[in-house]
């Protein structure tokens, strides 16, 4: 895209498009109060891995949206299959014994491109809706076993897992639960493996084991008899790009299998490429029974989510089970379907998976390294195409700033006003940035990385907090 659309050209003003945006859209996880006083940020158009704002302003983005544009921006194939499939069938529903080609399509293609264990799919709209599927479905599984007393799940601290009122409940995010009276009954949940936080007093080998250990003891504590399954996200997304020591999975695994319970794994965020693997559990090497997609199926083009079902699950819904009475309006819908197909073959033409195991992914863990030089930084930590920058008030004691100050906010303010998008999650700055990004772009976001860094110590240090 050479021409940048000014405001002009968009049909209002950027003060035209705050003041209409204040008055009727209620944006998600805002204060709208303070938001209406600020004005928003109208992003007009994109291209590869940048945006543009009405403003004229380009800037990188390093989180792929919300963790989903993973071919980037602007991908004709994508825009070619929605408007072929508007054209021929724009909807139709998966009521009533009916199906749709691209929905038989995709799941035939997930099916080669999951885990062997994986052969049927449920689709959802979101991956919060796909998370819902897993409790409705890890329940009945049990029901169906003539075990309805095993109804409780376990989650962790910290794990984000949607905003519906399933999904939340899932989560971990106690700021979530405080608004709605969650979590819902059924759901409890353990620390999370955040050796930064949690284990400094030990290896990260050992810690991991210990975390692990939590699992044991809360299934001990609630009954065997009583937990239906374990859920978690390979790599902790939203909750900080939490990265656990390699002894953490298999020993979660192994616990899992010890027990009987089911392992969901949660792959909204790490599925289709992001970790160097297709998916996140093939990178931490779990096999597990449900997995839970969305955001990169369809690179964030449409909505579309859903549920992989491993042979476990699947046999007995299948030979035993009857109704299974839940579903919705959108599952299977035929664009969203349609665009998933063009995306994942994308992946496969340009080899997306391989260019982050085997070439941006580890340039980026050797670029982000060099980070642990700067006096803000405690540690980094990267997997694939997802980094997290800890900021520190004390690198020697790996000592934390008053959460108070946010200085992750700070450090974000400095991100945006330079061009880039890079989150805060308190004082720990994160990356997602599109699987099609190149080295020189992994440059050009390390130099406005570091200036944002640069720019957070000189305000620190001109506010008297180091």
């Amino acid at each position: 895209m050479n021409a940048v659309l000014s405001p002009k050209a968009t049909g209002r003003t950027t003060q035209e498009w705050q003041r209409a945006d204040a008055q009727h859209f209620l944006h998600p996880f805002t204060d709208f109060g303070a938001l209406a006083k600020k004005g928003s940020r109208i992003i007009t158009h994109a291209e590869n891995i940048y945006l543009w704002d009405s403003e004229g302003h380009k800037i990188l983005d390093a989180m792929s949206g919300l963790w989903c544009v993973n071919v980037g921006y602007g991908q004709q194939a994508l825009i070619d299959a929605a408007t072929r499939q508007l054209k021929e069938l724009p909807f139709y529903n998966a009521f009533f014994q009916t199906a749709t080609p691209p929905a038989i399509e995709l799941a035939e293609l997930l099916a080669e491109v999951t885990p062997a264990q994986f052969k049927h799919v449920f689709f959802s709209g979101s991956g919060s809706e796909g998370n819902d599927t897993v409790v409705r479905m890890v329940r009945r599984y049990w029901d169906i076993l003539g075990q309805p007393e095993r109804q409780v799940i376990i989650s962790r601290k910290n794990a984000y897992h949607g905003s519906t009122m399933a999904g939340a409940s899932l989560g971990g995010m106690s700021y979530m639960h405080a608004q709605g009276g969650l979590p819902i009954p059924g759901i409890v949940h353990i620390e999370q493996p955040h050796w930064f936080e949690n284990g400094k007093s030990m290896s990260r080998a050992e810690f991991g084991k210990v975390a692990a250990g939590w699992l044991e003891d809360k299934i001990l504590e609630v009954g065997p008899d009583k937990v239906a399954a374990f859920i978690g996200e390979p790599i902790q997304g939203a909750g900080g790009v939490i990265v656990p020591p390699e002894t953490y999975w298999p020993a979660v695994q192994a616990i899992c299998d010890k027990y009987g319970i089911l392992l969901v794994s949660d792959e909204v965020i790490c599925g289709f490429g992001r970790t160097g693997n297709w998916w996140g559990c093939e990178t931490m090497g779990t096999k597990p029974d449900l997995m839970t997609f969305a955001k990169g199926v369809t690179s964030g083009y449409v909505p579309l989510g859903g549920v992989m079902v491993g042979e476990r699950v699947a046999k007995v819904l299948i030979e035993q089970g009857g109704d299974f009475n839940h579903g919705y309006t959108y599952s299977g819908h035929p664009v969203a379907c349609a665009v998933a197909i063009a995306n994942i073959k994308l992946i496969r033409e340009l080899k997306l998976v391989e260019h982050v195991r085997d070439d941006v992914g580890p340039y980026l863990a050797e670029q982000f390294k060099t980070l642990e030089a700067h006096p803000l930084v405690g540690e980094v930590q990267t997997v694939g195409l997802m980094g997290a920058v800890q900021l520190v008030k004390n690198k020697a004691l790996l000592a934390p700033f008053a959460p108070e100050l946010e200085v992750g906010m700070v450090c974000r303010g400095h991100c945006f006003g330079n061009g880039l998008i890079m989150r805060a999650v308190g004082d720990r700055m994160i990356i997602a940035p599109p699987l099609v990004i190149t080295r020189a772009q992994i440059d050009e976001m390390m130099a406005l990385v570091r200036r944002a860094l640069d720019l957070t110590l000189a305000d620190v240090k001109a506010k008297g907090w180091l």
